[in-house]
């Protein structure tokens, strides 16, 4: 009997590499990381609801955070808008946002900006999943 030796090119060499890209293409641009594994119809929802949501706030005169040490609820917020990813470097580099919420229109504007951001890290950590092969 003749040992034969079969070599498999091992799926987790894939799935490494694509555990890191896909969370933080998908960061960068909002339902990314779903695209890059061909999900299609996950990434383009996610993509077109985030993108929607934060210009939904920005129009609604929603104000974007910036990084500070100041107070606990505007680093939250800091953290929520972050997580839009280019959105929210967009954003600030085009000083949208930037106005002081003088209304409850423009409270609601923020809070639809910082829910974008979060609906994104959670986009984020569901891309990783698939990535990892624990979600189909």
């Amino acid at each position: 009997m003749a040992n034969s030796t079969v070599v498999k090119t091992s799926p987790a060499v894939t799935s490494g590499n694509m555990a890191i890209l896909a969370p933080v293409v998908g960061w960068l641009v909002p339902g990314g990381g779903h695209l890059i594994q061909k999900k299609w119809g996950r990434g383009a929802l996610l993509f077109v609801s985030i993108t929607a949501m934060f210009f939904i706030g920005l129009a609604m005169q929603g104000h974007i955070y910036k990084p500070n040490g100041g107070d606990i609820l505007d680093m939250l917020g800091f953290v929520g808008d972050l997580g839009a990813g280019v959105l929210y470097f967009l954003a600030r580099s085009m000083d949208w946002g930037v106005n002081a919420v003088a209304h409850a229109t423009g409270d609601y504007g923020t809070k639809f900006i910082i829910v974008a951001g979060l609906l994104n890290i959670v986009s984020i950590a569901d891309a990783h999943h698939i990535a990892i092969g624990k979600k189909p």
